[in-house]
């Protein structure tokens, strides 16, 4: 049985989502979009979703998917009784939802290792005092043909590259990222 702060630590962990109260009721933000939200006694759960695939996904399993009010039919929008979800169900729903309001370049960073991800989300957020222990000291990173040793010199060319892209292949040692390619 999922819960909605299930639900949060999965929404939270992605980057640029954050959580705010909207006439009573929480809600999962990126920016000013909100991709998850909770009934008030948060037993339920909406969730952005394709308009034309959710009547399939309603269709699925009507015992656990409904649709939203119907104020709310022009929106890309589906709503579940989080009793019924199970973790890994809930997850996708939730990353895919996030998926919806974000860029492209971020769409991957769910399914890095979790240091990884911490690494994409400092970057995303320009964080660079928070990205630096999360990288070896040793680091070796390929941009193209650009090709870094260290830590200090794959931290300024990231600060130097308007959007750096996720990598394709991360190796990850104690908690830190050591080979990074792409």
């Amino acid at each position: 049985m999922v819960t909605a702060d299930d639900v949060r630590a999965v929404g939270l962990a992605l980057p640029r989502a954050y959580e705010r109260m909207v006439n009573h009721r929480w809600k999962l933000k990126v920016g000013q979009i909100v991709f998850v939200a909770f009934s008030r006694d948060e037993a339920e759960m909406g969730f952005g979703f394709p308009k034309a695939e959710r009547d399939g996904l309603i269709e699925s399993d009507p015992e656990t998917f409904f649709l939203p009010p119907t104020s709310d039919l022009r929106y890309q929008w589906v709503c579940a009784h989080l009793h019924r979800l199970d973790q890994e169900e809930m997850r996708e729903l939730v990353v895919d939802a996030w998926r919806m309001c974000t860029p492209k370049m971020l769409h991957e960073l769910p399914e890095l290792p979790v240091p990884a991800a911490a690494v994409w989300a400092a970057i995303d957020a320009q964080e660079w005092g928070e990205l630096r222990p999360l990288l070896h000291p040793y680091l070796h990173w390929r941009d193209g043909e650009l090709a870094l040793r260290g830590r200090t010199n794959v931290l300024r060319h990231l600060q130097q590259v308007p959007t750096p892209k996720p990598a394709t292949e991360v190796e990850v040692r104690d908690g830190q990222i050591y080979r990074w390619a792409r």
